[in-house]
């Protein structure tokens, strides 16, 4: 299966932030040794996905009940694929903005109810965990990383492999941590330039973080855009740092620095996305 050239940001929960039911279920899941590779996930979602659709796309399917897993010495921590959700916004998705007469031909009506209802049982909290909020465990983006993810981690929490059968670019970091920095991030941002989009995006990310667990793990991973980047190009990444640099700069009032970093991540991230238009 080709990579996907997609990042991800990932929250890991521990067990106790499920029902009874989810906790039996996860804790059987790890035991029977069926947990997925964040490197393999994402085909393997591509493809049950693909399968259980079908070639009529008249109806949402069940999908698997899989995660991704964490284990520490003093827990395990799981992310949820929420698989029939995931498809269930995106085929609502694919219908706006667009005539009917297409909307209806990618979509059909029947997938686009069924659809509906799921989401709005979702959103109604009838499918939600006993103590929780809805929540989907996983962000992802095509052809890039957002700069408001790189807010949350740290440098220091990176973990890079380039070896030729396994390339991992990803950073990991306590869930307070990441919402510590949004929280500042955010203060500073709202002093220097008020209602932005970069500032409304930063204020989108930390109010996610907020529906989870407070023991949980945030993970911010490259993906499949290592297999687009060299190596000394992943060595050389310092995307956290520039973002960094900017917000001190913002902090400190000296806007030219702040806009040169800025405008460093905005230049590479966009290099990045102009691949996609490669033959």
């Amino acid at each position: 299966m080709p990579s996907l050239f997609a990042s991800y940001l990932r929250v890991y929960e521990p067990l106790a932030a499920f029902d009874r039911d989810r906790q039996s279920y996860w804790r059987r899941y790890v035991e029977q040794g069926r947990a997925v590779a964040p490197k393999e996930g994402p085909g393997r979602q591509r493809t049950a996905v693909i399968e259980a659709l079908g070639a009529g796309w008249t109806r949402l399917p069940d999908l698997p009940d899989e995660a991704y897993v964490l284990e520490t010495p003093e827990t395990i921590l799981v992310c949820p694929w929420n698989l029939r959700i995931r498809v269930a916004e995106a085929a609502l998705s694919a219908r706006e903005g667009v005539p009917a007469v297409l909307a209806d031909a990618f979509v059909p009506p029947v997938l686009a109810g069924q659809a509906k209802a799921v989401v709005e049982d979702w959103r109604s909290g009838a499918r939600v965990l006993e103590h929780g909020v809805p929540r989907l465990h996983e962000q992802i983006a095509t052809w890039g990383v957002p700069l408001r993810w790189f807010v949350l981690v740290d440098p220091e929490e990176r973990e890079l492999v380039t070896e030729p059968e396994r390339r991992v670019l990803r950073y990991r970091t306590a869930i307070s941590k990441a919402r510590s920095r949004s929280s500042r991030a955010l203060n500073v941002l709202r002093k220097s330039v008020g209602d932005a989009p970069i500032t409304e995006a930063v204020e989108e990310a930390a109010r996610w973080l907020e529906e989870f667990h407070p023991q949980s793990v945030v993970e911010l991973d490259y993906g499949g855009l290592v297999d687009l980047l060299s190596t000394e190009t992943l060595r050389a990444d310092d995307s956290p740092e520039l973002v960094a640099a900017g917000l001190a700069g913002l902090a400190r009032g000296e806007a030219e620095g702040a806009s040169e970093a800025y405008d460093s991540l905005v230049a590479r991230w966009r290099a990045v996305q102009l691949l996609e238009r490669c033959n």
